[in-house]
């Protein structure tokens, strides 16, 4: 049996349930504060771990998921939420894919910052993944995305 780890009624919790054979599922909400990389990183690990990542695949994952929280967070309206995906198929791939409410007016903390103190986010994701992009999810939230090697 795969399984999916959700939380549908508590923000920051996840819980198993099962789902189709052949995939591993993690979804995370997050509380949109400053605090959601750490509590995303720290609640995907274990799962990482548990689907068969070494540690050098799980650091980069983890850093990929603290880039895209972060910006999300930073740039963008609530609700923030953290979606893993791989197969059990041998692909060998992570798909790390962070919804959030879309772009919020430039008034936040990085736009008030100087352009030297931030804006390196995209170039690490890039550089870690196989590819990357945006888009919308099935509830009409924009999705950033990365997939990574894991074979």
């Amino acid at each position: 049996m795969t399984t999916t780890i959700s939380s549908p009624a508590s923000p920051q919790t996840p819980v198993p349930q099962a789902i189709g054979t052949g995939e591993r599922v993690f979804t995370l909400p997050l509380q949109h504060n400053l605090l959601a990389p750490a509590t995303a990183r720290h609640a995907a690990q274990p799962a990482l771990k548990a689907w068969g990542l070494d540690e050098e695949q799980v650091y980069d994952v983890l850093l990929v998921i603290s880039e895209l929280v972060t910006n999300a967070v930073t740039h963008a309206l609530p609700p923030v939420i953290l979606h893993l995906h791989t197969t059990v198929d041998g692909t060998g791939q992570v798909q790390v894919h962070v919804s959030d409410g879309g772009p919020q007016p430039a008034t936040g903390w990085a736009a008030l910052r100087p352009e030297g103190e931030h804006g390196r986010g995209g170039n690490i994701i890039t550089t870690l993944a196989d590819q990357a992009g945006t888009g919308c999810d099935a509830d009409g939230l924009i999705d950033h995305w990365a997939t990574l090697d894991a074979a």
